[in-house]
């Protein structure tokens, strides 16, 4: 298939990741009740485009036509929202979002330190020896990534949870993430 062929079919393909794009900055626009059903349709029609551009041209051409397409259109989408404004013209100031609602509690700040520090980086750590001994590739490749995620996700999970008022959640997802992956890395290293 000519690069030609490409092009005429990925124009063809085009409408596709349009009203996907269309229809996923409509939900995103105006939340409302049928915001799950824009959401929903608006992926179903990227992911029908990228199964309808492997047959016509090809495994590898076809999904970075089609995605090359719907990430140039959402670009444009994003772009037409785009406000000016008048750079000397002073903003009304904006009052600081408030703290948490709940009344201090000196427990409270312990837990959400220790959910903070130490279980964030043993979620991380384990993301990072997942990664390492799990995924496919060359041993060192999978050693460099796992150990160049382990800082960033210590830090994201640090200030999710030092930001998230339900310190349940914290703990349940952090010691979900540990449990998963810690596990994966210990049965795949014992096999």
């Amino acid at each position: 298939m000519s690069a030609l062929d490409s092009a005429l079919w990925g124009l063809v393909l085009a409408p596709l990741p349009l009203a996907g794009a269309w229809l996923l900055k409509r939900a995103w626009d105006a939340p409302g009740p049928n915001r799950p059903w824009f959401i929903l349709g608006g992926w179903s029609l990227l992911v029908l485009a990228i199964a309808v551009s492997v047959p016509l041209m090809g495994p590898a051409r076809g999904p970075f036509v089609i995605l090359a397409i719907g990430s140039t259109v959402a670009l444009a989408l994003v772009a037409a929202g785009v406000e000016r404004r008048d750079a000397r013209k002073k903003a009304q100031r904006e009052l600081a979002p408030e703290p948490s609602d709940r009344r201090r509690v000196v427990w409270r700040g312990w837990l959400r330190g220790f959910l903070a520090g130490p279980l964030a980086g043993i979620a991380a750590l384990g993301c990072g020896l997942a990664v390492a001994i799990c995924a496919p590739g060359q041993i060192q490749s999978r050693m460099v990534i796992g150990g160049l995620m382990v800082p960033f996700l210590w830090a994201g999970g640090m200030a999710w949870t030092l930001s998230d008022d339900k310190i349940l959640r914290a703990f349940a997802v952090l010691a979900g993430v540990s449990v998963v992956t810690l596990g994966a890395a210990f049965l795949k290293g014992a096999l």
